[in-house]
């Protein structure tokens, strides 16, 4: 019998298993990945962004995740070897009605604990000379990273600490009973004291399988993204973010440096037919089902059905999304932009329509589900995991 099976190979579920073997070498420990290589779906397709935290709502576990976490994973990547650039961040306002909106932001992040500064016009331009704007927040704090291969250094040094870990095995039936929680799989059947589902896009499937009644339900929205061809990177010196609009869940398309040097743009946010789905073509007659026959989509679509034709238009037309670049950089045209690879978030969703806005934990008798985990969940993953080893 193992002490502890966590369901996900990602980056949270790979950081709570090192956090579990941190805490207690001795722990047996098993990890189990329906697909074949760690970190493959929401991890795999990461903008690399090493967040701050000044967006989140002071004292939510965002907040607090997120600040800590930028500093536990920047030492984590030098103790490691890990590139990573700490490039810092500006978040721009380019219409006067959103200043207001940019000193509340700037309020927030100084409730926050941040080290963040408010900069004119003349001193944005100073350091980044194509970009449009009226003013904004320089946040020095945020940074770029391959999260793909911080999970395979967590995965790593979980085997070196003696724990398992198990590729190509799906969770198809879960047995939470007395003082333990059998687990069975494609690859036999596994017993522990402890469950702990980190399954990301399928998390509250987990939950169910459990036995565990909850409302609330994932919903994937894919992020679309374009890549500056090589000869426009120079636009771009930080990473570059619009102040977000407060009647839509979403940051806007913004301008990501990535590790490697390419430089990413956008995301916008469309709903995925699939709760894999990094493609416009790719579909699940069951995911869909599970989208549509559930009562806080039609409400949240009803909330944001303007935003949301915004973000398909922008789906399908270029000049569109290049449009909402050029508020940002008004340099930028259709032909500096090539189609770049797509994430999908997992967005967990209650029936009155309201999004889960922060990390969401529900506990089982034997078991813990971390049922919504979008970002900052990698900059925070070192900090999650601790929090659910201190919790068991």
């Amino acid at each position: 019998m193992y002490d502890y099976i966590i369901i996900g190979g990602g980056i949270v579920g790979l950081s709570t298993g090192m956090a579990l073997l941190n805490n207690n070498p001795n722990t047996k420990l098993l990890i189990i990945e329906k697909d074949d290589s760690w970190a493959k779906q929401q991890t795999g397709h990461n903008s690399g962004v090493i967040h701050s935290g000044i967006y989140y709502k002071p004292g939510s576990f965002k907040a607090k995740f997120a600040r800590e976490g930028n500093l536990s994973m920047v030492e984590f990547c030098k103790r490691h070897g890990i590139e990573h650039d700490i490039c810092g961040k500006v978040i721009v306002a380019t219409h006067k009605e959103e200043l207001p909106l940019l000193d509340n932001l700037y309020k927030r992040g100084l409730d926050n604990g941040l080290n963040i500064s408010r900069i004119s016009a003349g001193e944005l331009r100073e350091i980044e000379p194509h970009v449009r704007g009226i003013g904004a927040i320089r946040v020095p704090s945020a940074g770029i990273v391959n999260y793909k291969q911080v999970s395979e250094t967590f995965a790593e040094i979980i085997q070196k600490q003696g724990g398992e870990l198990m590729l190509n095995a799906t969770a198809r039936h879960i047995t939470e009973s007395g003082d333990q929680i059998v687990v069975e799989t494609n690859r036999g059947v596994f017993t522990a004291k402890r469950m702990i589902n980190c399954a990301g896009l399928h998390s509250d499937r987990i939950v169910r399988r459990t036995g565990i009644r909850s409302d609330m339900r994932i919903v994937p929205f894919r992020g679309e993204y374009f890549e500056l061809v090589q000869e426009k990177r120079y636009l771009v010196k930080h990473l570059i973010y619009p102040v977000p609009n407060p009647s839509f869940p979403f940051l806007g398309v913004h301008f990501t440096r990535m590790i490697g040097g390419h430089v990413e743009a956008g995301p916008n946010a469309v709903l995925s037919f699939k709760r894999e789905g990094y493609r416009k073509t790719d579909f699940s007659l069951q995911d869909c089902a599970e989208t549509f026959t559930y009562p806080g989509f039609w409400k949240l679509a009803g909330k944001y059905w303007k935003e949301g034709m915004n973000e398909m238009i922008r789906s399908f037309s270029k000049k569109a999304f290049v449009h909402s670049l050029q508020q940002l950089i008004p340099e930028i045209e259709e032909k500096d932009l090539i189609e770049a690879p797509s994430g999908v978030r997992a967005q967990a969703l209650k029936p009155d329509g309201s999004l889960v806005d922060d990390f969401h934990i529900v506990y089982g008798k034997n078991s813990i589900h971390v049922c919504n985990a979008p970002s900052p969940a990698a900059t925070a993953s070192i900090q999650i995991g601790k929090f659910i080893s201190d919790k068991l």
